[in-house]
């Protein structure tokens, strides 16, 4: 099947009772047997649920994988890959990382004796002085958040696998629908489905999406002992927005290519993040690996302090000013209090994570208003 056809039928079979179309919400904690152990393939919800179930086989065939797992979010997501590490093991990962991310490496799994190598990923041979037997894991993110950096994928997969050192891609940025990274060489790819597969702002949830059965496995092992799963609910808000993600991520696209190609023309904007342009570093990775240039826009305001850049931020009224991004409606992220300050100043100041940058989730309204909104904004 090809990508749309994908997003609305994979993993959705008519239900066996009723043949109602759409999957149902189960909502329920536990299941009848007909004797111990004699069930039908569902025991307690903490480790499965049909609706649960559903959404991960179409989860796993956006990302062209064989198993999918749903988590209550993210986070919870990133939690269970860092959970098969050990004591001594070593993650390499990137100088510009969602501040999340940043969080739970360095102030909950560096005090189990994990070592975090944080580093500038724009040419895959930088980790090779990184490596050694002691490496066990190579996470990355591209488009990276809020600098919209970008990271080759295959240069990067072909190094870890040389070296059999594991690698999970952090896909929210680009969605299946523009990049798929296991095709690319990837062990486990990473979402925060909140975003561009939930589509509506409405539901917090993340996922992994692998193709190793023993190391899918291992995921399911902690995702049921350690319970970080989603109810039934949101598992159909993620299933029912996938439905649409194929039409409005080519919305998303395009509006924000305009918002772009707008941004770089204002006197107010200095530099202007976009992996569409041609001179933003690795463009040809990004021409390469992905099918367009994603609806996620990062810009700094020139000469502006934090008081005025907070005014700016303040001053959109189709723009919402808060957090998260890929919902169909446009938002505007200040990275520095925001998503992002968890990040020592010095640290996120190196990649140019500054007081005056702002980021837009670009969303699908008219382009006209969105345009006209900047113009009122940035006056």
């Amino acid at each position: 099947m090809k990508f749309a056809t994908k997003a609305i039928h994979a993993g959705q079979e008519p239900d066996p009772t009723t043949g109602a179309v759409m999957t149902p919400i189960y909502q329920t904690s536990t299941y009848w047997q007909k004797s111990p152990g004699d069930h039908k393939g569902f025991e307690y919800s903490r480790g499965t649920n049909p609706t649960r179930k559903a959404l991960e086989a179409c989860l796993a065939a956006l990302e062209n994988a064989k198993y999918g797992l749903a988590f209550s979010s993210g986070m919870g997501a990133t939690d269970t890959v860092m959970k098969l590490l050990q004591p001594g093991d070593e993650v390499i990962t990137g100088n510009d990382l969602y501040g999340g991310s940043y969080r739970i490496f360095t102030k909950v799994y560096a005090k189990y004796g994990i070592k975090f190598h944080f580093l500038d990923l724009s040419k895959p041979e930088n980790i090779v002085p990184y490596l050694n037997d002691k490496t066990k894991l190579v996470w990355i993110e591209t488009p990276t958040n809020p600098t919209m950096q970008i990271v080759d994928i295959e240069g990067i997969a072909k190094i870890t696998k040389a070296n059999k050192v594991l690698l999970t891609v952090d896909n929210t940025f680009a969605s299946p629908y523009l990049q798929n990274p296991i095709d690319l060489g990837a062990d486990i790819v990473m979402h925060s489905a909140t975003k561009y597969l939930g589509g509506h702002s409405d539901v917090v949830m993340g996922a992994l999406m692998l193709n190793d059965e023993q190391l899918y496995k291992d995921l399911w092992f902690i995702y049921n002992a350690c319970g970080a799963t989603p109810g039934p609910q949101d598992a159909f808000l993620v299933l029912r927005g996938i439905k649409t993600l194929h039409l409005r991520m080519k919305a998303h696209c395009e509006n924000g290519a305009k918002v772009a190609h707008f941004l770089k023309k204002h006197p107010k904007v200095d530099k202007i993040y976009w992996p569409g342009f041609e001179d933003h570093p690795n463009h040809d990775v990004a021409k390469k690996q992905m099918r367009d240039f994603g609806g996620m826009v990062s810009f700094t305001l020139k000469g502006a302090d934090l008081q005025e850049t907070f005014r700016i931020a303040g001053s959109f009224e189709v723009f919402s000013l808060a957090e998260s991004l890929g919902g169909v409606e446009s938002l505007i992220n200040h990275p520095v209090s925001m998503t992002h300050g968890s990040i020592p100043k010095e640290e996120r100041e190196k990649v140019g994570v500054t007081d005056n940058l702002l980021r837009l989730s670009v969303g699908v309204e008219d382009i006209d208003d969105l345009l006209a909104d900047l113009e009122r904004a940035l006056k």
